[in-house]
């Protein structure tokens, strides 16, 4: 199988003309896979930064270079953009195979995951089958997918994600989840368990998305409630666990004691000595005692309880602690991780070399601070395809979205600005508020009007929280149908409908952005805050503004997507005007054009009239 695909590589054409810049990213790839260095790439949508990232590691494979390829994702709809750019190589002659691992939740056979082999029939006999199972998939298929992992699962009664594990020893390339690389207690043992290492080419994508999600991975909490719920289980079953749990309740009281607000501490040397006894008594006691009333409570705690203890015994100057009294009234001690880069970047060096990607990676050295921890790695800017006369960029200068001028006058300015840019050419359009609690409000001046709208040929929708996947399709759904309508849909910046979506052509003809998406201030992020204004004199920049302005351009890239759309980005709020925010448009954001509510419409409809659509 290696001949014959080190032998389609190299005569593996790219499959498409070179978009502008897009050959050049791909020899910036190519060139960091040989000379072992992370490449950080900042290219705008449409660029075709899949192919022009995976198309030069399989050259490098073919010549020996790589060994294997993942490609990882920070969401599961990106996934399939990995999997059509392999198939459209593939159609190009290449002979390569990739399988796409899913979570154990979502890849499941059962209603819910039971995996133990008296509740699960593909548990129960799995070994003795999955041999079988993985000769079989390798052998015929090589776009190996969720559906194909679950079609071969259920011929062969195996465990689908136990045997995709098996299945991505067996081929060049694996689509997966960050954790699978990253996360300390998922990432993929038989790859990069301590001390092992490859020839591995780690490209991630939207690796904006990175940041946050390694904080979460290398982060840990302990809440005095779940102490007491599991102290509450063991009370006369456990004794000496029983009297660990006391001990660790009393500190955390005593802590509790402290804490208006939140507090950040030292160490918390006390309290991890006494976790780490306790660790050792709960899991005497699981083993002794398989099946006990709320087992499934202590396993949960114990684990977390695990976690806990591996982070404090990790941490460095990138952590600082914390103690909480949340407003559900539960009281946390957290050990959180500023910075993750010296973990990830433990991680991406047991491969050969990792390119980061993003439509918004700016500013770049901002991203290098938190994901490589190096400076000196190689960055690429790519220039934007499309013809700026395709699109409008206007900036309102008469709205703010400031916490201080959140009041039904600036939420009908907001409205009346949607509903001025919409009216001008009928067709889709997404707006986007910086919280659900704004788009309520800006969504009851349309139910106050609705008949009216209504009659006008308007048609509003809105995102709710915790949409499933089904609600997630229907609502994309939406805007497959061909309508006579204008369509508004009003969604959450920084939620699922703002990034990862492809809405091309008509599908999308319009933007509209309600403030900076500067995160809520909460404790973490003040603590963010704190930790960069020691370290880098500039924590305003790096809590808000930076994870703010990376929202938003992601919100405003929905719209432009191939070389043939036209649309209309609009932003509100005058804080853009202001040079530090400026200072981070993308290359392509320029020229913009300033507006207000007395001008936007005839700005737009004179767009709309000078072009072609």
């Amino acid at each position: 199988h290696g001949l014959r695909r080190d032998a389609s590589l190299k005569e593996l054409e790219f499959p498409y003309a070179y978009r502008e810049g897009q050959k050049d990213l791909a020899v910036s790839v190519y060139r960091s896979v040989v000379r072992r260095r992370n490449l950080f790439i900042q290219a705008p949508t449409g660029v075709g930064k899949t192919l022009s990232a995976i198309y030069p590691g399989l050259k490098a494979m073919g010549e020996g270079h790589i060994e294997k390829i993942f490609y990882l994702t920070a969401k599961t709809i990106t996934r399939s953009v990995a999997e059509e750019a392999f198939a459209v190589l593939r159609q190009r002659g290449m002979y390569m195979r990739a399988v796409t691992i899913t979570a154990k939740e979502k890849v499941c056979l059962l209603d819910s995951p039971q995996c133990n082999p008296d509740a699960c029939p593909y548990a129960r006999g799995h070994y003795d089958r999955v041999n079988d199972a993985v000769y079989e998939i390798i052998h015929r298929e090589f776009g190996i997918t969720r559906e194909t992992v679950i079609r071969y699962a259920r011929e062969y009664q195996v465990c689908p994600f136990e045997f995709s594990l098996d299945v991505s020893n067996w081929v060049d390339g694996v689509i997966c989840d960050y954790n699978y690389v990253f996360d300390p207690n998922a990432r993929l043992r038989r790859y990069f368990s301590d001390g092992m290492a490859g020839e591995y080419l780690f490209l991630v994508d939207e690796a904006h998305n990175l940041a946050s999600r390694g904080r979460e991975m290398y982060s840990a909490a302990l809440i005095k409630e779940d102490v007491l719920a599991v102290k509450k289980v063991l009370k006369g079953k456990a004794p000496k666990a029983h009297r660990i749990l006391d001990r660790c309740n009393k500190q955390l009281l005593e802590m509790k004691r402290e804490s208006e607000t939140y507090v950040i501490h030292e160490n918390v040397h006390h309290l991890t000595a006494t976790a780490v006894s306790l660790l050792g008594e709960l899991e005497t006691y699981m083993d002794e005692h398989r099946e006990f009333e709320d087992r499934d409570l202590v396993l949960d705690f114990y684990f977390r309880l695990r976690d806990f203890i591996s982070i404090s015994e990790g941490m460095d100057e990138a952590y600082r602690i914390y103690s909480e009294l949340l407003p559900d009234g539960r009281f946390m001690v957290k050990l959180f991780c500023m910075n993750p880069a010296s973990h990830l970047k433990q991680c991406t060096d047991r491969g050969r070399a990792a390119v980061f990607f993003s439509a918004t990676l700016l500013p770049v050295l901002y991203y290098k601070e938190l994901l490589s921890g190096c400076r000196e790695d190689y960055a690429v800017y790519a220039h934007s395809p499309f013809s700026r006369e395709n699109r409008l960029f206007l900036v309102a200068r008469d709205v703010s979205s400031r916490y201080a001028r959140r009041n039904r006058r600036e939420f009908e300015k907001v409205f009346a600005y949607i509903l001025e840019v919409a009216a001008q050419r009928r067709g889709n359009y997404m707006a986007f508020f910086p919280s659900y609690q704004y788009m309520s409000r800006v969504w009851e001046l349309w139910e106050e009007r609705r008949e009216e709208l209504e009659r006008r040929g308007f048609c509003l929708i809105v995102q709710s929280s915790h949409m499933d996947e089904a609600e997630k399709e229907a609502f994309l759904g939406t805007f497959e149908n061909e309508t006579s309508e204008i369509l508004v849909a009003f969604c959450v910046m920084g939620g699922i409908f703002s990034e990862g979506i492809d809405l091309k052509e008509d599908r999308l003809i319009g933007v509209m952005v309600v403030g900076t998406g500067l995160p809520m201030v909460c404790t973490e992020q003040e603590i963010l805050r704190g930790y960069f204004d020691e370290k880098e004199g500039r924590g305003f920049d790096y809590a808000y503004q930076y994870p703010g302005m990376n929202k938003v351009m992601q919100a405003a890239g929905r719209v432009i997507r191939t070389m043939d759309d036209r649309g209309v980005i609009l932003l509100m709020d005058d804080r853009f005007l202001r040079e530090e925010y400026q200072a981070l448009f993308p290359r392509e954001w320029w020229p913009y054009q300033v507006t207000d509510r007395n001008h936007v419409g005839e700005m737009v409809r004179a767009f709309w009239q000078n072009g072609s659509g």
